[in-house]
């Protein structure tokens, strides 16, 4: 199950979480984004329990997007221990963002 990242919510859900936390930073017009939308929808699905899955839409939280430097859309970010672990840039096969916590 993917997890609706906001201000009000990233600290707990991904900062202060027990598990690895996938975000994907995303926007609604985005081409790409919507492309790997699917991917990331398939890897909660397939790693619940095991990671946390949240999406960010930058339109709506851009203070968060800039924290974390998102300059391109897609952006996903591996959290562990709340601290940010690995960063994918643009679209990538689910292999590649496997890879990222595995």
């Amino acid at each position: 199950m993917e997890i609706t990242l906001t201000e009000s919510n990233f600290e707990q859900e991904v900062l202060k979480s027990d598990k690895p936390v996938l975000v994907d930073f995303w926007a609604s017009w985005c081409g790409p984004c919507k492309m790997l939308a699917p991917t990331i929808a398939q890897i909660a699905e397939e790693n619940e329990g095991v990671i946390k899955v949240g999406k960010v839409n930058v339109d709506d939280e851009p203070d968060l997007a800039q924290k974390y430097g998102i300059v391109s859309i897609p952006t996903v970010i591996l959290f562990k221990n709340g601290e940010e672990a690995a960063k994918s840039m643009g679209f990538v096969p689910k292999e590649n963002l496997e890879a990222m916590f595995k």
